[in-house]
């Protein structure tokens, strides 16, 4: 792939709670991405072992921080992308249903000067094992999103957003469980800023399997979008 940019750093933000039997695996497919990279774990409280693993992560490129109480992913997200140091910013979550090796075809477009932020659809690309309440729920939130913000994106709900790094750091960030997403999102479209949409692969995990977005978080977007569609 022709990275247009020389030598963009990308900084990678991993929100991490109670994921010890992904954590290892995650890592290996981040570092394994061939772009230079800082790679920023942001522990939420977690209680099964998972800061004990993280402990032997850190140094060189690696940052681990920790929260002492559990605050939520749009809280983890937060403290991430304030030590950020990269040109670019990507979210990553801790379990294995998004592949870091889509990571340079996300790049593309803003290093092609086309977009300033990014988002990896799993709608146009290929998924799988994603639990029809699930892609019910994100459809239903992506049609609300280009109702009320007048737009035509496919997956609002996406955790693949690469953001410049300047962009993520102007933005004041208040949700701190999953009503993030609603929230940078409407606040990106209100900016008028030119989102491009990339077709990734996805591989979704069940409740059972340790995933932890429910239908209250469902509500909780929604009063997001509408909130943040009249309030900065």
């Amino acid at each position: 792939m022709n990275l247009k940019q020389n030598n963009p750093r990308l900084t990678v933000v991993i929100p991490v709670y109670n994921e010890k039997n992904t954590l290892n695996e995650i890592f290996q497919r981040v570092q394994a991405v061939p772009i230079e990279k800082e790679i920023i774990f942001v522990d939420d409280s977690s209680t099964d072992g998972t800061r004990d693993i993280l402990r032997q992560m850190e140094g060189n490129a690696v940052k681990v921080l920790y929260h002492e109480k559990n605050r939520g992913k749009g809280a983890a997200l937060r403290t991430g992308f304030q030590h950020a140091t990269g040109d670019f910013v990507i979210v990553q979550d801790a379990d294995l249903e998004y592949n870091p090796a889509e990571y340079l075809k996300l790049l593309q477009p803003i290093l092609e000067g086309c977009a300033d932020v990014v988002f990896g659809s799993r709608f146009s690309g290929k998924r799988r094992n994603m639990m029809s309440l699930h892609r019910l729920g994100n459809q239903l939130l992506t049609l609300l999103t280009n109702v009320l913000y007048h737009t035509s994106i496919t997956d609002m709900e996406t955790c693949y957003k690469l953001f410049k790094a300047d962009i993520i750091r102007s933005i004041n960030i208040e949700c701190n469980r999953f009503n993030f997403e609603p929230e940078i999102t409407a606040k990106i479209l209100r900016r008028k800023l030119r989102i491009v949409e990339i077709p990734i692969s996805y591989s979704g995990r069940k409740f059972s399997e340790g995933k932890k977005i429910s239908w209250r978080d469902g509500f909780a977007a929604i009063w997001a979008l509408v909130k943040y569609r009249f309030t900065e």
